[in-house]
């Protein structure tokens, strides 16, 4: 399990949508209910290695049972032979205190929210940290997950069993592929021992781009 480090007010905040530094108000709320999430929530990752192969039907990891399918994660793992496949998750707790905050204090289950939004992406960063740690390798791509760009999210629940994420951190997906508990990430990461061209990430490959809230107020979910 890991332990947090505070986290970002000012990223929380970004998820909520405000612009610029936040009130007095609302800057003693997320600083109180960061103090809560850190307390609570019990932040857990596994990953594994796997190969990589590139036939007819897509992209084929050698831990999966089906292929990713689409034309981002080829471009994603191009010249990649392995890959880290990785889930991470805050547990159940971040969901009880969203649900739990809801009951008296919209805003307040608001900045939890956030705060666990950002919290779990601390997570990613801090299992990416310690799994090249153990791992050298020269060259690898930024995280790519189920559902960004055409990458289909219905492979979550293949992408889960090859992990035996269930078991092993609580992690599972809904019939519509969705993950619970909520504040969960699954991402693939491509390595190499040559040197590879790291695609394009945020807004250029998301599929939500033209719909999407933060760009519609001058902002990106991604840093």
């Amino acid at each position: 399990m890991i332990e947090l480090d505070p986290i970002s007010i000012s990223e929380a905040a970004r998820y909520m949508g405000i612009k610029g530094t936040p009130t007095d108000t609302i800057s003693d709320m997320l600083e109180r209910c960061e103090r809560l999430v850190r307390q609570r929530v019990r932040p857990k990752y596994v990953y594994l290695e796997t190969s990589v192969d590139y036939t007819d039907d897509g992209v084929v990891l050698g831990a999966m049972s089906e292929p990713l399918t689409g034309e981002d994660i080829k471009r994603h793992l191009s010249g990649c032979t392995r890959a880290i496949m990785l889930a991470a998750t805050l547990s159940q707790e971040a969901d009880k205190l969203i649900r739990q905050a809801a009951v008296t204090d919209m805003a307040e289950s608001l900045a939890i929210d956030c705060l666990c939004s950002a919290a779990v992406e601390q997570v990613c960063d801090r299992a990416e940290q310690e799994i090249f740690a153990k791992h050298e390798y020269p060259y690898r791509t930024w995280r790519f997950s189920p559902g960004y760009g055409d990458l289909p999210i219905s492979l979550q629940r293949s992408f889960l069993i090859a992990l035996n994420a269930q078991r092993r951190i609580g992690l599972t997906a809904t019939e519509s592929s969705l993950l619970i508990p909520s504040k969960s990430v699954t991402a693939i990461i491509g390595i190499s021992e040559t040197k590879i061209e790291r695609g394009k990430r945020g807004c250029a490959v998301c599929n939500m781009r033209e719909s999407c809230a933060f760009r519609a107020a001058g902002n990106t979910c991604s840093r």
